[in-house]
């Protein structure tokens, strides 16, 4: 691994001299009261003409707009500082609103204030993460489906309609464009270190927020429009990302490995003491929009040194390609050469997993989607979601250390961190959404037994209505297809005298799904199989949350009497199919996880087996999509439940006997 001592700039030439040199190359002094009003407007025009153009084209020449753009950003920068806060918030606090974060905003010009190198970039990734988010809002007053990448959005024509193209052409010049200063990527995929990010460029592009919300304010008074905010992305279920322990002596730990640990590269170094001090003033947004950078040119170093490519470190021009998180985390690289990172990574950190879980998966947080494109409230920022990427970066600091730091790294305090970090099995792959699914749907159908239901007696006494000898060959027809499936559970987990509740548990299907499955890099056939069990898993839920219901209005009604003949009658067939659809459905759970637990054996089957094998599954989903119909309220419709169970269960079996399921190849 290249020491990062001997690295003194992520930045290529090319684009180092771009940020750091040519917007400071003509040193004329330019008057601020050119481009302000005397109420505090800004005056587009005189910002404008700066931006030149190509004359092969007519597109924007960047190097002489950013040369031309340099005293302005210098005026403007120098403006700022000759204001008080309370002078700043008078004349252009208002000014903010459109973004929906107005007090972001006020903080980058405390920034700019003091020229905190670390501050001023912090505040120049929220600052361009709003702004992309208020300007979707605003592409959304003409267009529908607002563009994912930020140059596409500056680049559209509902933006050019709103504030002009001539005003749309200086935000390229400083974000957008990879041929331009391009600051907010530089600094969000980690290139720039906090000295290289000059200060007049954040002031103007304070500047230049403020003048697009004067602009917006009279393009909505003229069309009589109403800006509407799209609501924040908000992160549910957040116990399951309590992966990793954290505490202040965890943390104190953690401020000596920066300084010493080889992910760290030297000039990176006020980047991480940052995030951490954040982390500790609960400024959780805060420490996450520091680290994640920080994660991803650290990786880059070591992508980089395992895969040979030294080249690939620094910012690529526009003409090539990133070297980004998807790259790095992808099973080969752009020549069809195996990735060398993920093998790096894999012991102890489980790093690979982790991070396709909290950056990648559908399913996960996809934390720096969000956070860079402005979609999360930074003032709720949850602290489990930064507890996580904090103690990530920890253990990846301990990974990468020297072997001399082995009593930091052994610190009892630590110990449990890395012991976390050594068991981390994905959360929000596919195959892991699977499992919580089957569980959730396990836990719903245990609820049955305590559902109220009629005196057995009391329904008896319908007329029409004798005992249903169909229930109780179902439920011989379950026991049989348990004993097929015998040799592939766990042993001991069947009574002779009771197979159905003694095998179709909750703690079985746990064991089960505690079983650890590959996830990083599933093939094809694996997700597409994942993906037909999660549908039959879903209806299985839905069936019982409307058996759930149904069973508990239909109490109601009994108990107030109600009820017609027919509903009455209607009701007894309920309960007499409950008897069986509870084992069933447990035993479609049961097939599931099992399958689930021999997944990637479907490699092993040969294009024809592997189609018949779909189709089988998808026969088994079209039953438990039936069973939907037939159990929800409108139509009712039990003996018909009963018919379809009932041939399924005989498909079950042949299938069994046959041997073709994903559990037969396992063993």
């Amino acid at each position: 691994m290249a020491l990062p001592d001997s690295i003194t700039t992520c930045l290529s030439q090319p684009v180092h001299y771009a940020i750091c040199k040519l917007g400071f190359e003509k040193t004329d002094t330019y008057d601020i009261n050119n481009i302000l009003s005397g109420n505090g407007e800004i005056c587009w025009q005189a910002v404008t003409e700066h931006v030149c153009y190509l004359e092969s084209d007519q597109s924007v020449d960047y190097i002489k707009s950013i040369r031309s753009l340099g005293p302005v950003c210098e005026s403007v920068n120098l403006y700022f500082k000759s204001l008080t806060k309370e002078q700043f918030v008078i004349q252009y606090a208002s000014c903010f609103h459109w973004t929906n974060c107005t007090e972001v905003f006020l903080e980058v010009f405390d920034a700019l204030q003091y020229t905190r190198a670390t501050e001023v970039a912090l505040g120049l990734m929220k600052l361009t993460s709003c702004l992309e988010r208020a300007l979707g809002d605003v592409y959304l007053l003409k267009g529908n489906d607002c563009p994912f990448l930020l140059r596409d959005l500056l680049a559209s024509e509902q933006l050019a309609d709103v504030f002009g193209q001539a005003v749309m052409n200086v935000l390229r010049v400083f974000i957008g464009s990879p041929r331009g200063l391009n600051l907010r990527n530089v600094l969000w995929h980690g290139f720039a270190s906090p000295q290289e990010i000059p200060a007049k460029y954040c002031a103007m592009l304070l500047f230049l927020t403020a003048g697009l919300g004067q602009l917006l304010q009279t393009y909505l008074l003229q069309t009589k429009s109403v800006l509407v905010h799209r609501p924040y992305v908000t992160f549910t279920s957040l116990e399951e990302l309590d992966a990793f322990p954290l505490n202040n002596e965890i943390l104190s730990i953690a401020e000596e490995l920066v300084k010493l640990s080889n992910f760290v590269l030297k000039m990176m170094l006020p980047f991480w003491l940052a995030a951490l001090t954040a982390f500790r003033e609960s400024r959780y947004a805060d420490s996450v929009i520091l680290l994640l950078p920080q994660l991803e040119v650290g990786l880059r170093l070591l992508f980089t040194t395992s895969n040979k490519c030294p080249n690939r470190l620094l910012t690529a021009e526009s003409s090539a390609l990133y070297t980004t998180f998807d790259e790095m985390l992808a099973k080969h690289l752009d020549n069809e050469e195996v990735n060398q990172l993920p093998v790096v990574l894999e012991e102890p950190a489980m790093a690979s997993d982790f991070l396709w879980d909290f950056l990648n998966h559908q399913e996960g947080p996809r934390i720096r989607d969000h956070l860079s494109h402005g979609e999360i409230n930074l003032e709720t920022f949850p602290r489990e979601v930064a507890n996580q990427i904090v103690g990530f970066a920890i253990t990846i600091l301990c990974r990468f250390s020297d072997e001399d730091m082995f009593s930091l790294k052994e610190h009892m305090v630590i110990k449990p961190l890395m012991s976390c970090a050594s068991c981390y099995q994905s959360r929000f792959h596919p195959i892991s959404r699977l499992k919580k699914q089957v569980l959730e749907c396990m836990k719903s159908i245990h609820l049955w037994p305590e559902l109220p239901t009629v005196p057995e007696e009391q329904v008896q006494k319908i007329k029409g209505l004798e005992g249903n000898t169909e229930a109780d060959t179902l439920i011989l027809m379950i026991s049989e297809i348990i004993s097929q499936l015998q040799h592939y559970m766990p042993q001991n987990c069947c009574s002779s005298d009771d197979p159905i509740n003694s095998v179709l548990t909750e703690r079985l299907l746990v064991e089960l799904c505690d079983t650890r499955i590959c996830t990083l890099y599933s093939p094809r056939p694996v997700l597409e199989v994942v993906v037909v069990l999660r549908r039959i898993s879903a209806q299985c839920h839905q069936v019982s949350q409307q058996v759930i219901a149904g069973a508990g209005l239909r109490y109601t009604q009994w108990v107030n009497k109600t009820l017609r003949s027919r509903q009455r009658h209607n009701y007894r067939r309920m309960l007499s199919s409950i008897k069986f659809l509870s084992p069933v459905l447990r035993l479609i759970l049961l097939l599931i996880t099992l399958e689930l637990v021999s997944v990637h054996s479907v490699c092993k089957k040969n294009p024809f087996d592997y189609q018949q094998y779909l189709k089988f599954l998808k026969s088994v989903l079209q039953y438990t999509e039936n069973l939907v119909t037939y159990t929800s309220p409108e139509k009712n419709k039990w003996d018909e439940t009963m018919e379809l169970t009932k041939n399924t269960l005989i498909k079950l079996r042949k299938i069994g006997d046959r041997k073709l399921m994903l559990m037969h190849l396992a063993t």
